[in-house]
């Protein structure tokens, strides 16, 4: 029964010998290189390749020509931010007077405002050297207060102010004005009485006025006594002669 096994190792052993040996027999020389070919068509270009780094600056021999003609003025650019406001230049020349114009319709003097007062001095309060007015006979629109004896502006313009005054001794008086808190004296006016009779020391004059001026009469500390009686009244006036255009 091992027979046949043994055998068959033999037989492929002697086939394997019998294939090597017939190989290294039959082998042909190496032959020798061919001809070069016809060379081919050209191939597709390539992509683009990336930029290159700046070359280093050239160095100048040549000798520098002459400055060109000038170029053809660029398009505009756009228009810068605004800068800020410079100072207010001189005023212009005064320009031609314009013509005439049209007449206007007439006014209606019950549409104008039309401030008066007066007012008599009766009981008036002790102290102060404000002339205090007490009794008011004619107050348009209310301008005269009888308790401060002072007149305030409510009409901007010109006034006419008057005053009558009894005494029956030295007296001075003031026709005072206080606009925007300074106070002035537009008017003063003295008397002398040495005999103790009635005198009447007067006065008036026109001011310019603002709203809220006051107006108002004042006598002196030392010269300023006042009669007061039935035999005879003091009085303090004032009205508007015309508004302020």
């Amino acid at each position: 029964m091992e027979a046949p096994g043994g055998w068959l190792v033999v037989c492929v052993l002697l086939v394997s010998l019998t294939s090597t040996m017939t190989q290294d027999v039959c082998r042909a020389p190496n032959g020798k290189d061919g001809a070069p070919g016809i060379p081919g068509r050209p191939g597709r270009p390539g992509l683009k390749g990336e930029q290159g780094e700046p070359g280093a600056a050239g160095i100048r021999t040549g000798i520098r020509g002459p400055k060109g003609d000038q170029g053809d003025p660029g398009p505009p650019g756009r228009a810068g931010n605004m800068g800020f406001p410079g100072p207010s230049g001189p005023p212009g020349a005064p320009g031609l007077p314009g013509l005439k114009g049209i007449k206007g319709n007439p006014g209606n003097m019950r549409d104008q405002p039309r401030p008066a007062f007066s007012a008599v001095r009766r009981n008036p309060p002790r102290g102060g050297n404000i002339v205090i007015f007490d009794t008011v006979i004619t107050n348009q629109e209310g301008p005269y207060q009888n308790y401060s004896g002072r007149f305030i502006c409510a009409v901007p313009g010109y006034y006419y102010f008057t005053f009558q005054v009894v005494s029956k001794w030295d007296i001075c008086l003031s026709i005072m004005s206080s606009t925007r808190g300074q106070t002035r004296r537009f008017l003063g006016l003295c008397e002398t009485n040495s005999k103790g009779l009635f005198q009447v020391v007067s006065g008036g004059t026109v001011l310019q006025l603002q709203r809220n001026d006051q107006v108002w009469i004042e006598k002196d500390p030392t010269k300023g006594r006042i009669y007061e009686g039935i035999e005879a009244d003091s009085i303090f006036s004032g009205f508007l002669i015309f508004p302020s255009t």
